[in-house]
């Protein structure tokens, strides 16, 4: 794949939206960009065929620690939206 993506940290955007506030429906929601999407796939690709850089590793590591996360949220979010 190639690497014409922005170099952004594809976690950032998850952090950014914890930052700004959240409500369970909006936890529910949230998407990553299209772009954080296509940079884990990258990420992805490469630890399986090139290897990455330290950073690099860091970078998917911290990314499936917060979808983890994020999973985790989402289901908790919906029991209080049924609840509701």
């Amino acid at each position: 794949m190639a690497t014409s993506v922005k170099t952004i940290k594809a976690y950032e955007e998850v952090v950014e939206f914890i930052a700004t506030g959240t409500t369970p429906k909006s936890i529910i929601a949230f998407q990553p960009s299209v772009a954080a999407k296509k940079r884990v796939a990258d990420l992805i690709h490469r630890e399986k065929t090139t290897g990455l850089s330290p950073d690099e590793k860091s970078e998917l590591d911290h990314y499936m620690q917060l979808e983890h996360l994020m999973r985790l949220a989402k289901g908790r979010a919906r029991r209080y939206v049924s609840n509701e």
